[in-house]
Formats: structure tokens, sequence, C-alpha cells
């Protein structure tokens, strides 16, 4: 019963279109006319600007942090019990039934979510990958996808053994991204011309 309970309070969490909210309150913006379409926070700071933007992404990021961190630290939800709790908010964000089951891509949430479960560790590693991968490839789809594989090395090396959950809760969050970028991936995998000419110019 806890585990159900906790699980629909991460979703519903997870549902909450803040970007949606604020793109709306910093000027009367429907960011999900803006850009890709995506209701999320890049979104909020193509149309508003980076101080909105980053209000969406911190907002984003706490509604996984903050019940995944609950359940995890305070109320020691372990095995299966913290894999659904912690794919909750992901799912609440991706298929947000405020929004018609048309929610965000989740890597905001993403990073919510490990910081719940590992509080510095999951989102360091997340944000220093997905830096270099974004500098390496051109399409973003592709840099997250990247990202995620590189960022379940880390998880089975250093938390398989004695928390094999984190590497479910990995592989769902994985192919929930996976997913929620399917049409960038469906585009050839490109590389960023700065990046190739850097490595020409090392042969």
């Amino acid at each position: 019963m806890d585990i159900a309970f906790w699980s629909l309070v991460g979703f519903l969490s997870g549902s909450i279109p803040y970007s949606v909210i604020i793109g709306k309150l910093a000027g009367k913006i429907d960011i999900r006319q803006v850009g890709d379409k995506n209701p999320g926070a890049a979104n909020v700071l193509r149309s508003a600007g980076w101080g909105w933007g980053a209000l969406a992404m911190l907002f984003d990021y706490l509604k996984g942090a903050v019940p995944v961190g609950f359940a995890w630290f305070v109320l020691e939800f372990r095995g299966w019990g913290i894999v659904l709790v912690a794919l909750a908010p992901l799912l609440g964000h991706a298929f947000s039934p405020w929004l018609k089951f048309r929610g965000g891509k989740a890597v905001a949430t993403t990073f919510g979510i490990w910081s719940g479960l590992t509080i510095g560790a999951g989102p360091t590693i997340l944000g220093l990958l997905l830096g270099v991968y974004f500098a390496v490839i051109q399409i973003s789809g592709w840099a997250v996808l990247f990202c995620m594989l590189s960022f379940g090395g880390f998880v089975w090396r250093y938390y398989g053994g004695d928390l094999p959950e984190f590497s479910w809760i990995w592989l769902g969050n994985f192919l929930l991204l996976v997913y929620k970028h399917r049409m960038e991936l469906r585009q050839p995998l490109r590389m960023r011309p700065a990046f190739l000419r850097w490595v020409r110019r090392g042969e």
C-alpha cells in the first residue's frame, strides 16, 4: 500500500507541467508552440530567456528529486518498491494527464531522480556526460542516448552489485528517454562540424 501510494505521489509530482505554467507566467507564451513544441524547460529557455528557463529546469528537476529522495532516504524503500517510485515522476512528466498525456522529454526530471537516489554522484556524472556528447553530436536525441548508455556503465560499475534496483531504474529511465526522443533518433547520427575539424587537425 505504501509503495502504491508513494508511486502515485511521484507520478502526480512529475505530472505538474511547471514549464508550461512558467512559460505563461513569463509572457503568456504557450511553449508547446515554440521550437520542437515539447512542453519542457528547453522551450521556456528558447522563448523567455535564461532566467525563466533556469526556473523551469529547477522545478522539473525538483519534481523528481523530492519524492524519490524522500522514498529512498526517509522511507528507506528498497528493491522493486524504489524502482516503481523512482520511475513514477518520469512517467508523470512524460505522460502528464494535465497535457492530454503529451508531456515533456524528462531530461531534467532524470537528473532529479538520480539526485534523489545518489545525492551528487549521479547528476554530476550525467551532467558531464551530457555536456561531452552535446559538444560532439549535433542531434540532441543521439546525445541523450549515448549519455544514458555511458551512464548505465557508471550505474552498473558502482551500484550494480550492492543495489541492483538501480540498474532496473536506469533501464526504465533509458527506455523512456529513447521513446520520448524517437523522432530525433530517426535522423542519421551527425557529428558537430567543430568536432570534426578538431579530429581532422589531430590526424
